[in-house]
C-alpha cells in the first residue's frame, strides 16, 4: 500500500452560539489516498488477501497521526471509506470494519467502543461527514457530532480515501439530557 497523499485537517471551534468554548473544542482528521487494490479486477469473491495485505499498515499509518494532530486527550472518535467511482462500497467497508485497522486507533486512544463510520462511493471532492461517538460509551449523546471532509483531488476512480477522526470533547454548548433522562 503507497499512499498518493496523507492529509491532516485540524477544526477548532472557539465560540458557539455566541458564546465562548472552554475547552475549546478540537477535531482532527487524518487520512491517507491510496490504490484500491481490487482495481481492474472485476468482482472480487474474497477481498480478505486484499484486506490484510492494507488494513494493518494503513491503521498504524493513520491512528498515531490523528492522536498527534489533536494534540489532546481524546474522547470522540470515527472513521471514513470513501471509494472511488470503479470501487465498491464493500471494498472500503472491507478495511475499516475489522480489528487490524480499528484496534491501532483504540490501542492509541485507550478505547473501548466500536468505532462509528461513513462509507460512500463517490468522484474526487466528494465531501463527506465522519460520525464520532464517545470512545468508551456510545451512549454518551454529548458526543454523537460529525465532522465533515472534502479532499479536492480524491479519491480518484481507481483509489480509496480512507480517514480517522477525532476530538478532544463532545458537541460545543451541548445541553441535551443524560439518554433515558428526557
Amino acid at each position: 500500500m503507497a499512499p498518493r497523499k496523507i492529509f491532516t485537517i485540524v477544526e477548532e471551534t472557539l465560540f458557539e452560539g455566541g458564546r465562548p468554548v472552554d475547552p475549546l473544542a478540537r477535531v482532527a482528521i487524518v487520512g491517507a489516498v491510496f490504490p484500491n487494490p481490487w482495481a481492474g479486477q472485476g468482482f472480487v469473491d474474497d477481498l480478505l488477501p486484499g484486506i490484510n495485505a492494507v488494513a494493518s499498515d494503513l491503521g498504524a499509518l493513520l491512528a498515531p497521526r490523528v492522536m498527534a494532530a489533536l494534540d489532546a486527550p481524546l474522547e470522540a472518535y470515527g472513521k471514513a471509506a470513501i471509494i472511488g467511482l470503479n470501487g465498491e462500497v464493500e471494498h472500503g467497508s472491507g478495511i475499516i470494519h475489522n480489528l487490524r485497522f480499528g484496534d491501532h486507533f483504540r490501542n492509541a486512544a485507550n478505547a473501548t467502543t466500536l468505532l462509528p463510520a461513513v462509507e460512500k462511493r463517490g468522484p474526487a471532492g466528494i465531501s463527506f461527514d465522519i460520525p464520532l461517538k464517545h470512545f468508551t460509551d456510545m451512549k454518551i449523546r454529548s458526543h454523537h457530532q460529525t465532522v465533515e471532509v472534502r479532499v479536492a483531488d480524491a479519491p480518484h476512480a481507481d483509489e480509496i480515501l480512507i480517514a480517522l477522526a477525532g476530538a478532544n470533547r463532545g458537541r460545543p454548548q451541548q445541553r441535551l439530557a443524560e439518554l433515558g433522562q428526557d
